[in-house]
This record gives structure tokens, sequence and C-alpha cells, in this order.
């Protein structure tokens, strides 16, 4: 076990671990430390608190200090001049004739190192901005190549929820999602209905997945035969898997057909079995989830 803090850089960023080294250091407390990058200033967003050794990546670095006045200034000050040196790249960019999107600057703390952030649909040979960057700035240049995701999480936005996105509020790390998630949620397969910002599945899509696959395997599927509590068979209809009711066409004694609906606990019916994924995705859903796949450069059918 080991006493830490952890210490985020950016707002919804990673949180990194560091040794306290005995400092008195509070939540919400502004610290200076030690990274691969150089000096930095971070926020802490984690207390002290004990830890396994294998939750660390070695070797754990002390805090330097709690940021001063004098450290608060300074990040505001290199803040400022982020803000200058987005405009210069820019104009470099423009000059060189590169095919990249920049999205962001940013200055470590002790300024040795400026980086500056861009998308792109290929490799950019920026060899040369780098040096005319340099001459500009007179400390060490990295172009750091992100995907779009980390694009959107950089700038930021608003979801179809109406609310800030995720990834730019409280989403430390962008986690695995699948189309497989869309369907167990009987969602539709719109690529405009499960898609983000981003262009990518909606990493919300993941929140509720473990409640779905729980309550879904206590539901029969669509198509499925039951018995029900006043002994009439039937083929289901639909299911609400959240209230956890099935509407069942039962046939009646005069062989008369009724929709009826049930709760799931009234019902008798077989275990579900393992099903292809496929089972039940009309052609309509397939051309959505093609559509899907160009846009994820991969298949999305597959679980990640």
């Amino acid at each position: 076990m080991a006493n830490v803090i952890g210490v985020r850089f950016r707002r919804a960023g990673k949180i990194y671990y560091f040794d306290p080294a005995g400092l008195e250091i509070k939540l919400g407390d502004n610290v200076i430390v030690e990274t691969a990058r150089g000096i930095e200033y971070g926020n802490v967003v984690l207390g002290i608190r004990e830890i396994e050794d294998d939750m660390i990546v070695q070797p754990l670095k002390p805090v330097i200090r709690v940021a001063t006045a004098e450290d608060d200034e300074i990040e505001r000050k290199n803040k400022e001049k982020e803000k200058e040196a987005f405009k210069i790249c820019l104009e470099k960019i423009a000059k060189h004739g590169l095919e990249m999107k920049l999205i962001d600057s940013e200055y470590t703390f002790d300024n040795n190192k400026v980086l500056f952030y861009f998308t792109a649909d290929g490799r950019i040979d920026f060899r040369e901005l780098v040096k005319d960057l340099a001459s500009v700035f007179k400390t060490r240049i990295e172009l750091r190549q992100i995907g779009v995701r980390d694009e959107t999480k950089i700038v930021g936005g608003i979801g179809i929820c109406g609310r800030t996105l995720c990834c730019n509020s409280h989403l430390s790390e962008f986690t695995p999602v699948s189309i497989k998630m869309a369907k167990e949620q009987n969602l539709s397969l719109n690529p405009t209905k499960i898609s983000g910002v981003c262009g990518r599945l909606m990493c919300c899509l993941k929140n509720e997945q473990e409640a779905y696959e729980e309550l879904n395997t206590k539901l029969p599927d669509v198509g499925d035969i039951v018995t029900t509590a006043d002994n009439l068979q039937g083929e289901v209809q639909s299911v609400s898997v959240l209230k956890q009711l099935v509407k069942v066409i039962v046939t009646l004694e005069n062989d008369e057909k009724e929709v009826r609906e049930y709760k799931v606990e009234e019902l008798r019916f077989k275990p579900k079995k393992k099903k292809d994924k496929l089972n039940g995705i009309e052609d309509e859903e397939l051309k959505a989830l093609e559509l899907l796949e160009k846009k994820e450069g991969k298949s999305l059918l597959d679980d990640e």
C-alpha cells in the first residue's frame, strides 16, 4: 500500500498519482509536480489516500510543492501565451500549406516545451513547420496528432441530450463502445441517433449496459412462445425492458387471437440461448450498420 494523491492537468483529463511527500495537501489544491513532459501545474482531484501498489505506475514521483500565489500567476500568464501561440501556429500551417487542423496549444509550466495538438486525415510531414515554430518560440516544440474523440474532448460542445459532453465535463478516459450495446438497449440503429458529436458511437451507451444485460436475461425474445399464468400459450409481440412487461399474442378457446400484457414473472418460457449477433436485424438496420462501420473504420459488430 502507498499514500498517493490524484492530480489532473486538464478538465476531465486523466488522473495521475503522485506521492504527497509528507505535505499537507487538500482536495482542490493546486500543486507543482514533475512529469515525463517536465514541471507541470495540476489540480488535486483525489485527496491523500492509500491504494494498492499494483495500481501505481512506477516510479511514483513526489509532489514538489503546493502551488504558491507566484505559481498561480505563472500559470495564468501561460494560458495567455497559449492563445498567442495558437494564432502563430495557425499562420505557420497556412504558410507551409499543410492539410492539418490545429486543435489546441499548451505550454508546460516551466516553459520548457510548447505542445500543439492537431487532427489530419493521414500522416503529415511537419518537420519544416517544427523548425519554423522553434525559431519563433525559442524552446522545444512538440506536434501531437490526435483522433476525433480526443478533439471533441478538448474542444467540448453540447450533446443531443442538451448537456455538456461527458468527455469534456467528467469522463477521464474513453471506454470501449460497440454497436451491440445499442441493440441490447433496443435503440434505433440509425447512425444519426446513436453517434455523438465526434461522429463515433456515443460514450453514454456504456452507462446503462450492465443493467440492460441483466434485465434482458429475465425476458423472452420477440417471437418466442410462452405460457401465461392463465395457461394460455402465445407468441411474444414486444417487451418493455425497464418495466419488465411482455405483450403476448395469445390464442383463446374460440381460436381468436388477442394481445395481452403480462409481468415477466407471470410467464413460463425456455431460458435464452446464445444467439447470433445478427439474428433479427433487418436489411435496413444492416445498411445503417455498414454506414457506421465506415465511420469507425472497423466492424462494429465485433465486441470491443
